[in-house]
């Protein structure tokens, strides 16, 4: 089996573990609500920095929408993402702790996983910390970059988000601070030979595909609401349409979760987690050129 059948594996296995254990669900829920709340609470800080003075007064532009103190902007940056990232690890980490719990036969509701998260605030807050700090500094570089510059740093990103890609279960489980998490996430990358990435696109080429499905569905409804000459199977689509883009959402991002958890148990322990496959894992852990 090659690696992309791997991933649809591994993908579908996944999708076993939560149809098994929905409650694994709430965690994205419970994310994006309180990622919401963050956004809600720096946007009035974030208008009132924008020098709209200078903007209504002959600009013409987006380029001309500046900021009235650059340094009060980057403060605000820095303290978004630190939310930002927080929250998101956060609930992370009590997703990943729950569905560890489940391998091990543990206790896994939703209770569990947030008393295992509240427990590694520590571990939490430094890492959000550094990623806060990466996060604004290539910000920073980016808004003085010009072309060439913005496609490293985009790399860079890149290589940083790849780097940090097993940062969570370590520090959910290894309850280590962030510059060893990050050590311990490229061990296990390099172990995996890059099988984990792959397998987490896995999930995100089935939910592009279905993304364009629903989008083809909802063209088609519009296409009859026109023929129709009514308004309303348009509008009743856009809302089905919203609603099913959102489940999409959250389902992605909790098999994501489950993936790594998986991915990450068989690498640390060589334990084949409940409801996976030992064969398969072991095929995605084979030694490079094997």
């Amino acid at each position: 089996m090659g690696k992309f059948g791997r991933a649809l594996e591994l993908t579908k296995q996944s999708g076993r573990v939560l149809m098994s254990d929905k409650r694994l669900m709430v965690f994205p829920v419970l994310s994006s609500i309180a990622c919401l709340a963050v956004l809600a609470t720096f946007a009035l800080p974030m208008v009132m920095l924008v020098d709209w003075k200078a903007a209504f007064e002959g600009a013409h532009g987006a380029e001309h929408v500046r900021v009235r103190t650059e340094w009060w902007w980057f403060v605000v940056t820095f303290a978004y993402y630190f939310c930002n990232f927080f929250v998101i690890t956060f609930f992370n980490s009590a997703l990943i702790a729950c569905a560890i719990n489940r391998f091990h036969g543990r206790p896994s509701g939703v209770g569990d996983g947030l008393s295992v998260a509240m427990s590694r605030l520590p571990q939490i807050a430094a890492w959000s910390l550094v990623s806060a700090t990466v996060g604004t500094i290539l910000q920073m570089l980016q808004e003085r970059a010009g072309f060439i510059g913005k496609i490293v740093l985009n790399l860079i990103g890149m290589v940083w988000t790849i780097g940090t890609f097993f940062v969570v279960p370590v520090l959910v489980v290894e309850r280590v601070g962030p510059i060893a998490a990050i050590g311990r996430s490229v061990e296990i990358l390099k172990k995996t030979w890059g099988e984990s990435l792959i397998s987490n696109l896995g999930i995100g080429a089935i939910t592009a595909i279905l993304v364009v499905v629903g989008f083809l569905v909802f063209g088609g409804v519009v296409a009859a609401s026109v023929a129709m000459q009514s308004i309303w199977p348009a509008i009743a689509a856009g809302v089905a349409l919203v609603v099913y883009l959102v489940a999409l959402a959250l389902i992605s991002t909790t098999l994501k979760g489950i993936l790594l958890a998986a991915t990450y148990e068989f690498a640390s322990t060589g334990a084949v987690p409940d409801g996976f496959d030992g064969d398969l894992l072991r095929g995605a852990f084979r030694p490079k050129g094997g």
